[in-house]
């Protein structure tokens, strides 16, 4: 008999919950139901409405056994549909907190009104409202049920007067709602012979959500049966990976934020060696492979392999060491992540090679870090993930425990196989030919320029310090358009949006730098921005070598330009992969937020008049006059770091000397000066100034 037909009262089913006969395992994630829900669920049993079907499946754990690591039972029956019901009834009736999908914990508080027997979610109104019990657990928790009625009605009784007939009336209420939880739930329990494909289909037959059970599910209901313990605290991980803390260590991280069911894979790959939970929850119930029979020995090893493998992958040290894998292939948060399986799999593979392999951190770092790079970058875990991660595992089976070197060789070996010459010059520049903003092949050059510790674009911030995550600049590094948008649509008709987003047609570069250049020409903007960062030409080659500019970008056609750009890009990638094998590399961290100084003999470039701006050398207003050229030119300073020569307004000094001049380039820097409470200064002096105060600790900012 694969089930059978029961009927429990209320009170029988929270009692057989606080006694642990029943479990509650989360199986359709923690508490979700709003309380307008919980209310409707009691209005509809005080008026005696049928509320659905509850369905147990029982547990096949010998009688008197217990938890692992504790001294509870083990409870005999697991509710499977019919959770949300089952945890109002308990929160309310108890009056115990529930948790919350953020897991925050919270008391569900509804209320009722006697006199027209209404119920209500309790708010602040209701609260000094007499009329009301404003939390109706008091009628299953006070010890005196008497006494809690006549002190209800002692508080009514001082809003208005009550007759006899009336306090008999709302007494007699009061006792009826109390009386639900004599009300009888039809219960369907499964027998323990039945499989969880069984438990599925029987949970979607009858569910009205129709809401699906994954073999994660199952496996977290087996962890709450026989390892409770284990559970909590992998959800307790998980929670605090939410939040950061200044005070003590924590899983917080800024890569990803784990589910107790994603954390589960890497306890699970590292036990068994496993990645198809079908499979791992069949070991879990201890059937026997071959005969099927049900061991409650075999049950108890494979439980004491999950406990010391989560033991591991809970390990903040464990888990902090790996992520310093990912901050060394270049990634710096979950903005750069495309896939969080990626991170997953890798982290088993970690476990792997420091628990069972003993590979020393700095040489584990460096493997697992190529291995990151390529798993995210080629999408190795992103369909038939499963399949793939243990086809991977399989890799290691003839290594034995400890070998240091096979291990190594291993992922070196599949990397090198991976990541093949066609891959660079053929896979790559094609999965580069794209506008998706998180394409696995974009985040593999923005990580490039990170491990190249690259600059924006004609600045000398860092990408890598812009893109920490822990800081909000008020002026950041963005992907700008090298050909605008408006010029391609106008100019060139391009209108197709995929074709102007594509990825060879963004580079990062400072904000001010993507306001200047707006909708001109590349053959227009470009030459105005070198004149105007007055970089040196190493240093001008550096920047187009980094940001993947084919030479004489600005004048070739689009769609050419879009080609060459793709390989160079792919290249200047696969330069970066290279450095990750150099055990001398180590990735570097600038200071977020403040600029770097430039040594004066390379010149500087990247400062903008809004710079000088913040910084308090030149104040918006400020007159700028050409001194040197007889041109008796005047301009004003603007307060957004503009100027303005005779009402038209330039983003930057070379653009309103150019403008002045009637040429297509020229150095505004050393073109304008402006007229200080000093005397006249040129605005080369001026930003050369800026550069030495930001060089140097103390001086003000």
């Amino acid at each position: 008999m694969l089930f059978k037909d029961a009927s429990y009262p209320v009170s029988f089913l929270v009692q057989a919950v606080d006694l642990g006969q029943i479990a509650l395992p989360d199986i359709q994630r923690p508490f979700v139901w709003q309380a307008t829900k919980v209310r409707s669920l009691f209005d509809s049993m005080y008026k005696g409405f049928p509320v659905g079907y509850l369905l147990f499946w029982a547990t096949d754990a010998d009688p008197g056994a217990r938890q692992i690591g504790t001294g509870k039972a083990v409870p005999h029956y697991l509710i499977v549909d019919g959770q949300q019901r089952l945890t109002s009834l308990y929160a309310v009736m108890k009056g115990m907190e529930v948790l919350r999908e953020d897991y925050s914990r919270t008391r569900i508080r509804i209320a009722f009104r006697a006199a027209d027997e209404t119920f209500a979610v309790t708010d602040a109104a209701i609260e000094k409202d007499p009329e009301f019990i404003p939390d109706i657990s008091v009628l299953w928790t006070a010890s005196n049920f008497q006494k809690t009625v006549r002190e209800f009605l002692t508080r009514l009784s001082t809003k208005r007067v009550l007759t006899e007939d009336q306090r008999d009336q709302l007494s007699e209420t009061l006792g009826r709602l109390r009386g639900l939880d004599s009300y009888t739930f039809k219960v369907v329990e499964l027998s323990s012979e039945v499989d969880e494909e069984q438990v599925a289909e029987v949970f979607v037959r009858i569910n009205s959500e129709g809401v699906t059970l994954n073999q994660a599910d199952f496996i977290l209901t087996l962890m709450s049966v026989f390892w409770e313990k284990g559970r909590r605290e992998l959800e307790d991980f998980c929670r605090a990976a939410k939040t950061p803390t200044l005070d003590t260590a924590s899983s917080f991280n800024w890569y990803i934020q784990p589910q107790p069911p994603q954390l589960l894979r890497v306890t699970v790959a590292l036990a068994f060696r496993r990645a198809v939970l079908k499979n791992v929850y069949t070991l879990l119930r201890g059937r026997d492979p071959e005969s099927g029979s049900l061991s409650p020995q075999g049950r108890q090893e494979r439980f004491a392999k999950l406990e010391e493998a989560q033991a591991h992958v809970l390990d903040l040290t464990h888990w902090h060491e790996f992520l310093l894998c990912l901050e060394r292939a270049g990634f710096r948060s979950s903005k750069m992540i495309s896939s969080d399986n990626a991170i997953l799999f890798t982290y088993a593979m970690w476990l792997f090679g420091k628990v069972h392999y003993g590979v020393p951190i700095p040489r584990l770092r460096e493997v697992i870090a190529r291995w990151f790079f390529m798993a995210h970058t080629t999408g190795r875990y992103s369909s038939s993930f499963e399949s793939q991660a243990e086809r991977d595992f399989a890799l290691f089976d003839g290594i034995a425990p400890g070998d240091t070197d096979g291990y190594c060789e291993t992922l070196d070996n599949l990397i090198n196989d991976t990541l093949t010459n066609d891959f660079w010059t053929i896979t790559l520049p094609n999965g580069l030919a794209t506008s998706a903003a998180k394409s696995p092949a974009l985040m593999a050059y923005i990580a490039a320029l990170n491990i190249h510790d690259a600059p924006a674009l004609l600045s000398h911030i860092r990408v890598r310090a812009r893109l920490d995550p822990a800081i909000i600049a008020k002026r950041g590094i963005e992907r700008h358009h090298l050909f605008p948008r408006k010029y391609l649509r106008e100019a060139l008709q391009i209108t197709d949006t995929n074709k102007i987003n594509q990825i060879a047609n963004m580079a990062l570069a400072e904000w001010h730098t993507n306001i200047a250049i707006s909708d001109k020409a590349p053959s227009e903007y470009w030459p105005q921005e070198i004149a105007e960062v007055n970089m040196p030409s190493e240093v001008l080659a550096k920047h187009a070598y980094l940001h993947a500019l084919p030479e004489n970008w600005h004048e070739m056609e689009y769609q050419s330009f879009l080609a060459a750009r793709r390989h160079l890009m792919a290249q200047m990638t696969r330069d970066a992969f290279t450095l990750l094998q150099d055990q001398s590399y180590h990735p570097k961290y600038p200071a977020p937020g403040a600029l770097e100084a430039v040594p004066k003999s390379n010149g500087v470039f990247g400062v903008k008049i809004a710079d000088l701006i913040d910084l308090g050398l030149l104040e918006a207003g400020t007159t700028l006059i050409d001194h040197q050229r007889g041109t008796d030119a005047t301009a004003v300073v603007t307060s957004d770091g503009k100027i303005d020569v005779d009402g038209e307004t330039f983003d930057t000094p070379s653009g309103a000397a150019c403008a002045v001049l009637d040429v297509k380039s020229y150095n505004g820097w050393e073109f304008w000066y402006a007229a200080t409470d000093n005397g006249l200064k040129l605005l080369s002096d001026l930003r050369e100034e800026f550069a030495q105060r930001v060089a140097q600790p103390g001086l003000p900012e």
